[in-house]
């Protein structure tokens, strides 16, 4: 069995590579190509060209690099017809995924097509689902209460929870030892997180900085960490460079589930980020801002009065977070500063996080195998 895989940011990387394990677990000799990052090639692909090169978001900020991600659309489309695959599995990132699949079956039409992650259509633009069911026959969802959203427009989709709760986090002890390592002892240690996007780190690393400026005034004992992917590495580390708390930097695995472990509260991004956190009980207060024009489009849009994952499924607003031109840091640092106090804020956020983990999968079986069943069972291949 073949199979071409498509996925053009750190958490597709994640996902494809779940999905990957799976499905060598229950397909042996199962081959792959595709797009796909580090995870997904210690798995075995040989990816056609750089994942980070795919890692825009945003419509003010694509619009630079329109014509070398064109390129890149046509390349894999002709990848994919070139040796048709049993099937093209495309894994979010929809602005690109969902042309790939729709250059492929406007020449092949009996190409059979799965998705990653459903879109998200409970939050804005509802008639996203009618538009891929032109091109998808079936969704992998990682939300519970997805799947009647995609069969609604005649695509079969099955909920295989969220890898993030099988992802492998740091004992007590690495915990411990990551605080003596970087001489942080006892002192509370923030997380920062702004993005494994280069835009994303641009934007958000000045504010983020702000604030720590205003969260270490008031606890001058506080430490920074943080963690980040290969390819913006350089950026936080000159831009932390300047910041308060000491910050520390750390890119390999190992040293970021420590961090996660050893952490007390975290500054994160919007995203999936906001999961990892959770599955590691670490409160957090969510950032995030948009080029003005892409943020007048999705305010006018948006379906929904928050975009933290946590708030989502635990059905809460307790995580707190602040978003366009609320993204300041004298509104950062209060909040941040209330949520490294054991107090109600702090308790409610714990509670929700852990009704999050427990909707998302925890305690059954593993995302990616479930996923990897799924796509077989779609193929009407026995496990």
């Amino acid at each position: 069995m073949k199979l071409f895989l498509v996925a053009g940011e750190a958490s597709g990387d994640r996902l494809g590579a779940a999905l990957m394990e799976g499905l060598k677990t229950l397909a042996p000799g199962v081959a792959f190509a595709g797009v796909g990052g580090p995870l997904m090639q210690a798995q075995g692909l040989q990816s056609l060209f750089p994942m980070d090169e795919l890692s825009v978001m945003g419509i003010a900020e694509i619009l630079p690099k329109y014509r070398k991600l064109r390129r890149r659309l046509h390349q894999t489309a002709e990848a994919v017809l070139a040796d048709p695959p049993d099937a093209l599995i495309t894994i979010d990132s929809p602005d690109f995924c969902l042309r790939v699949a729709r250059l492929v079956r406007a020449r092949r039409p009996e190409q059979r097509t799965i998705h990653y992650v459903a879109p998200s259509v409970w939050a804005w633009r509802p008639g996203r689902a009618a538009k891929m069911a032109e091109v998808i026959d079936h969704v992998l969802a990682l939300l519970p209460f997805e799947p009647p959203l995609m069969q609604a427009v005649g695509m079969s989709c099955d909920f295989v929870g969220h890898p993030v709760v099988a992802e492998p986090r740091a004992t007590a002890a690495e915990a411990q030892a990551f605080r003596e390592t970087h001489g942080i002892g006892k002192a509370p240690l923030i997380l920062v997180l702004p993005g494994s996007r280069r835009g994303e780190v641009g934007r958000l690393g000045p504010v983020f900085g702000a604030a720590l400026g205003l969260v270490v005034a008031a606890r001058p004992e506080a430490r920074v960490v943080l963690p980040t992917v290969a390819h913006v590495a350089g950026a936080v580390r000159a831009m932390a460079a300047a910041w308060p708390g000491a910050p520390v930097v750390v890119e390999t695995a190992d040293d970021k589930r420590a961090a996660f472990a050893a952490a007390d509260v975290a500054l994160a991004a919007s995203g999936t980020v906001s999961l990892e956190l959770a599955a590691n009980a670490v409160p957090m207060v969510i950032g995030y801002n948009f080029n003005r024009l892409t943020w007048e489009i999705i305010k006018r849009r948006a379906l929904i009065d928050t975009v933290t994952l946590v708030n989502l499924v635990s059905d809460t607003r307790v995580v707190p977070e602040f978003l366009g031109p609320a993204c300041r840091a004298e509104a950062i640092a209060p909040a941040l500063l209330r949520m490294m106090a054991a107090g109600p804020e702090r308790a409610a956020e714990l509670d929700a996080m852990a009704v999050t983990m427990q909707r998302l999968g925890a305690g059954g079986e593993a995302p990616g195998l479930r996923a990897a069943r799924s796509v077989l069972g779609a193929l009407g291949h026995r496990a």
